[in-house]
């Protein structure tokens, strides 16, 4: 609140009475002497140093209320505009939440991706050593391990284009879905029946 124009307003208001109150007959303010004129000052009736002095009272009190409204109003917008700075905040930490979120979640589908690929050459290329000894079994298993690599591989990339879906979408909950269970799932069974294939 600007108090020193209150202030202003207090001592105007002041001044206003001391000055009505001369008017309606008080003390005469303190003047240097003057030479006698021979013509006597009447002082004006009190019913208009009455009125004189209503009307200044409320110009005055009129000043002071747009006074107190024009701070009240400044101080609602600036409440205003803190209030708009902390949404804007807290919408940028859950938005790099989000962000942090997803890319911890790409970053695991990328590696279950990485590892089923890496798994997959591994079992083909053991599959081409022992294409002369293996029995017709391994061969049925090691098949199998094969489409359950891939099929991770695939799920783990389904999984990860979910996620930047949600990620752009600006969803509040980061989920790659089943793909995203499925692949890791996938990507075991297939590590699993490679590795019982060398038994055959």
């Amino acid at each position: 609140m600007n108090f020193g124009a209150v202030l202003k307003g207090f001592d105007t208001v002041m001044v206003l009475l001391d000055t009505a109150k001369r008017l309606r007959g008080g003390a005469p303010p303190p003047t240097a002497p003057r030479a006698e004129t021979g013509l006597q000052t009447t002082a004006p009736p009190s019913g208009l140093a009455t009125q004189l002095e209503a009307s200044l009272t409320n110009v005055v009190v009129a000043a002071l209320k747009e006074a107190f409204d024009r701070d009240h109003a400044r101080l609602e917008l600036e409440r205003a505009q803190l209030e708009e700075q902390r949404r804007r905040a807290e919408e940028a930490m859950r938005a790099e939440l989000r962000r942090h979120a997803a890319d911890r979640e790409i970053g695991r589908l990328r590696l279950l991706a990485g590892t089923a690929l890496v798994g997959w050459i591994a079992s083909v290329a053991m599959f081409v050593v022992r294409l002369a000894s293996s029995s017709p079994a391994s061969r049925v298993i090691i098949a199998v391990a094969w489409l359950l690599l891939l099929g991770a591989l695939g799920a783990a990339f389904t999984a990860q284009g979910r996620v930047s879906a949600d990620t752009a979408e600006g969803r509040s909950s980061i989920d790659a879905g089943p793909a995203g269970a499925a692949a890791l799932w996938l990507l075991v069974a297939g590590l699993a029946l490679s590795a019982i294939s060398l038994l055959f």
